[in-house]
């Protein structure tokens, strides 16, 4: 059976590709069966699939359709359903709030190219193959895909899941996996914590005020990992939970639904 998490169970694969739902839905992972021996390729980038058949792939925020192609000659395209997004608009803000100074921005992006590395990684594990856990409880403070507009100037959509709760709370992994990043004081995100899960998969947890784990640890699903904070550019307590296919940012919400 083909499993679209987000999007229910269809039927059985019956080709390299497998069945896949009619329509896409933008931030959504989808997990699939096919026949181990294929080569499988989504948008022009070969996927990895496991010994058993499974094999995923993530649908970004703005896409409008993917592709998908397999060596058996067989080939699909699919549309993707376009989402809401909530924009807000803040003016008045200080200018070095909406564009860093240079030694922030090198600092940032030297933080932010060790995160991309990590999110290269592409593991034969399938941790990913589990009905994935809240890593924390609380009030949801930030949604995916949502946008802010400072003094006219489109920033960077939010790629996560906020949830507001005390510092101090355990952070849980959501799924099992390999710590591939552990640091405590990253100028944007404070106390950060990168799971992968196989595949090219990766759980970011950030905003951390303590981290129960380091680099190259194996972590299993529940297992505490760090605890709730405000850590970085934060307002206030909460955990921010990201989860990537790779580059291609995923909604962690669509993860819970049944």
């Amino acid at each position: 059976m083909l499993l679209a998490l987000g999007a229910g169970i269809t039927g059985t694969p019956a080709t390299c590709i497998g069945e896949l739902p009619p329509t896409l839905r933008q931030g959504q992972l989808i997990v699939a069966r096919a026949d181990p021996t294929c080569r499988i390729t989504v948008d022009g980038r070969v996927v990895r699939v496991a010994a058993d058949g499974t094999w995923v792939f993530g649908v970004g925020r703005d896409a409008e359709r993917v592709v998908i192609a397999a060596d058996d000659g067989t080939s699909v395209e699919r549309p993707v359903a376009k989402r809401e997004w909530p924009i807000e608009r803040v003016d008045g803000v200080p200018p070095a709030t909406v564009t860093p100074p240079p030694e922030i921005a090198e600092r940032i992006a030297r933080e932010q190219a060790r995160v991309a590395q990590a999110r290269r990684r592409d593991d034969a594990r399938t941790d990913f193959d589990v009905r994935f856990v809240r890593p924390v409880e609380g009030r949801v403070s930030g949604v995916y895909g949502s946008q802010r507009v400072l003094n006219g100037t489109p920033k960077d959509p939010h790629y996560g899941l906020d949830v507001a709760a005390p510092t101090g709370t355990a952070v849980r992994a959501p799924a099992g996996g390999i710590v591939t990043l552990a640091e405590r004081d990253f100028y944007l995100t404070g106390g950060t914590v990168l799971v992968d899960h196989g595949h090219g998969l990766t759980s970011a947890f950030l905003h951390l005020s303590r981290l129960d784990v380091a680099a190259g640890d194996r972590v299993e699903q529940g297992q505490t990992i760090g605890a709730v904070g405000a850590t970085g550019r934060a307002s206030g307590a909460h955990l921010h939970w990201g989860f990537n296919w790779f580059d291609v940012r995923l909604d962690p919400a669509l993860l819970l639904e049944k």
